[in-house]
């Protein structure tokens, strides 16, 4: 592909700090954001570049960060979804907790709940929560990865079938516009596939910057949770789907 100079510079900025917002750039050229998206457009059919709303990745900023890194992001955002998340649930319940920082999060904050079963494939979430005695840790078998500690295969897929909960709380890497809420690991899908199945309260747990990134492995759609907790949710067609398929949208602000 040849490139004009604009888009080589472009190009050079994505790379640099991972992604790019046309309101920014046009500001930067001083050209419209109708010709920065022509560019980026450009830039995306050659591959240049991942197409997000309002702007575009550099490849390496669609890849699954590592889990160290991932805790740091949104860290405030996580912690007050996390809150809020605990707050429909109440004391008394049972309730899947599946693989993710924010997944985490929540099970922080349900630290102080009495009565509670909590069946994860997180080992995180069960090494924290065991030490306190209002909660049950029920932890599932399965392959151990070693980046992050989830549990995942058929046989952690086989473990959760086994229940059938009151909660379940559920994370994304990525959540697509049209309402697909994806992830990196086949089998780690699998499994929340398996825990959204089987439980009669699903919620999904998910910072905005998830809006931004994209992931090659489809676990469900919007449509099919009950409660979609955010720090805030900019895109008005995930908006729509919420209100048109009576999921329930919280959001929590910057923290």
């Amino acid at each position: 592909m040849f490139l004009t100079d604009r888009q080589a510079e472009i190009l050079a900025i994505a790379k640099a700090e991972g992604r790019v917002q046309v309101e920014d750039l046009a500001q930067r050229f001083s050209v419209t954001p109708q010709t920065i998206r022509k560019d980026l457009n450009d830039l995306c059919e050659s591959r240049a570049l991942t197409r997000i709303h309002g702007g575009a990745l550099f490849p390496s900023g669609t890849e699954n960060v590592k889990y160290e890194a991932r805790r740091s992001i949104a860290a405030a955002e996580k912690q007050a979804i996390g809150r809020a998340a605990a707050a429909l649930i109440p004391s008394n319940a049972s309730l899947f907790i599946n693989i993710g920082t924010t997944t985490e999060a929540v099970g922080e904050a349900l630290r102080n709940h009495r009565d509670l079963m909590v069946i994860t494939n997180n080992i995180n979430v069960a090494n924290r929560l065991r030490l306190f005695p209002g909660i049950e840790v029920v932890i599932a078998g399965g392959v151990v990865r070693g980046s992050d500690g989830g549990i995942v295969g058929e046989a952690a897929v086989d473990f959760i079938k086994q229940f059938k909960v009151d909660f379940a709380v559920i994370g994304a890497s990525a959540i697509d516009e049209d309402g697909a809420i994806l992830d990196f690991d086949f089998r780690e899908v699998k499994v929340a596939q398996a825990i959204i199945a089987n439980a009669r309260h699903v919620i999904l747990v998910a910072d905005s910057t998830k809006f931004e990134r994209t992931a090659p492995v489809r676990i469900g759609h919007l449509s099919q949770v009950h409660s979609f907790i955010t720090d805030e949710c900019r895109l008005d067609k995930l908006r729509q789907i919420a209100a048109e398929k009576g999921v329930e949208l919280i959001e929590t602000g910057a923290g």
